[in-house]
């Protein structure tokens, strides 16, 4: 997340928000290349979930991408000048994947991470797809997989970027199976 003498300083500012959020030990960042024609600037990341010590953690239990446009001018649709563009999938147990309520619930996941955001948001929009894997034949012995993907976009207030961050890291853990924490409390690993 680096910046140069043409990028704007509400960009800048917003760069700055996103590097200085403290995000729970268990999620490790990495910046990759934005998408370059959404918006005039952007910044891209991938978390992914890791265990605390000792912990026997699934292969990716979760992972995901969060993106933050900006367009000076803005734009019609974002009714504003930031736009964050989030991706969450994670596998999920196949009794909890079974559940036809599955979709709405990780929805809530986005909308009760989002209300936790002091200064709120706009142009919400976004799907959930639950995806059932069932094996056959010569890998009839395979478990069933269900994986789920949460698709979100949304409009931050100028100026919470870093609060959108963690909104994004909340949906990420809750999608992952773990618990929240109340604030000023650390993990101690995850729950199986």
């Amino acid at each position: 997340m680096t910046a140069d003498a043409d990028v704007p300083a509400e960009f800048v500012r917003a760069l700055g928000a996103l590097r200085d959020r403290r995000l729970r030990p268990e999620i490790r960042l990495t910046e990759i290349p934005a998408p370059a024609r959404i918006a005039p600037y952007a910044v891209a990341l991938t978390g992914e979930l890791l265990g605390g010590p000792g912990d026997e953690v699934e292969e990716d239990p979760a992972s995901g991408r969060f993106v933050l446009l900006h367009d000076p001018r803005g734009q019609e649709a974002w009714e504003g000048t930031f736009r964050v563009v989030t991706l969450v999938r994670a596998t999920l147990d196949p009794e909890a994947g079974a559940d036809p309520l599955v979709c709405e619930a990780a929805w809530s996941w986005v909308t009760e991470a989002l209300e936790a955001a002091p200064r709120g948001w706009s142009a919400l929009g976004g799907t959930v797809t639950r995806v059932v894997s069932e094996s056959f034949a010569a890998l009839a012995e395979r478990p069933d997989e269900v994986e789920i993907e949460i698709r979100a976009s949304w409009t931050p207030p100028d100026g919470a970027v870093g609060d959108h961050l963690e909104a994004w890291a909340t949906v990420l853990c809750h999608s992952g199976g773990l618990p929240p924490l109340p604030e000023g409390v650390a993990s101690l690993g995850r729950r199986r």
